[in-house]
């Protein structure tokens, strides 16, 4: 059973080297691909030389379209989407995502922090259907509609699906995983517009 991580990243040349590390010192991912979603920092060059394969898009096509990409480019059998910005991800983390999916238990996982950051393990327990950590079979992806254009509500449109469907899922905990939020990126007006727009997405994809 081949699998291909997939981390979709918009301007994380900050995280994605440490993230990228990670999933190499996992021996369960046979590979990683690096989405650069219409990024103009230093993340494709940073993610080639670490030994990820790199597919850069030239325009920004939002969270969907470059998970979607991502996995046009493999022919994995079960992919693993983690999140650019991740701190503190370790071996222990990607196996535990990982493992039931192998195992043949589920069909998709959902990874939640816990003893992380105060603010991003608040914000799973609260929205744990929104977490950008999980892994799932190739079948399953591919039978979930609108995913290219979803944007940041990709995760509420898998979410929606496999319960609609009743999928096989597993949430997973993740101790001491958190990320960099997006005011923390971007300053704080510029990274509340983008949450906002992320919020819009997410609620858009309730409706389709």
């Amino acid at each position: 059973m081949k699998v291909a991580a997939i981390v979709p990243a918009y301007n994380e040349e900050l995280t994605i080297g440490a993230v990228i590390s990670a999933l190499q010192s996992s021996p369960l991912v046979d590979e990683i691909i690096v989405v650069s979603d219409g990024s103009w920092d230093r993340t494709a060059e940073i993610a080639r030389n670490a030994g990820a394969v790199v597919v850069e898009l030239k325009q920004n096509m939002g969270k969907g379209g470059a998970m979607n990409a991502g996995t046009c480019h493999t022919d994995a059998d079960v992919f693993l989407f983690v999140d650019a910005d991740l701190v503190g991800l370790n071996r222990r983390h990607v196996d535990s995502l990982l493992e039931p999916i192998i195992a043949n238990r589920v069909e998709m996982t959902v990874g939640v922090f816990e003893k992380g950051r105060l603010v991003t393990d608040l914000a799973q327990r609260i929205t744990p259907f929104l977490s950008g950590q999980r892994a799932m079979t190739r079948g399953l992806f591919e039978q979930i509609p609108d995913l290219k254009t979803s944007g940041y509500g990709v995760e509420m449109a898998l979410s929606l699906y496999v319960s609609k469907h009743h999928c096989k899922v597993e949430v997973v905990h993740l101790p001491n995983l958190s990320q960099v939020m997006k005011e923390e990126k971007r300053g704080f007006w510029k990274g509340f517009r983008q949450r906002l727009r992320m919020f819009w997405e997410i609620l858009r994809a309730v409706k389709l």
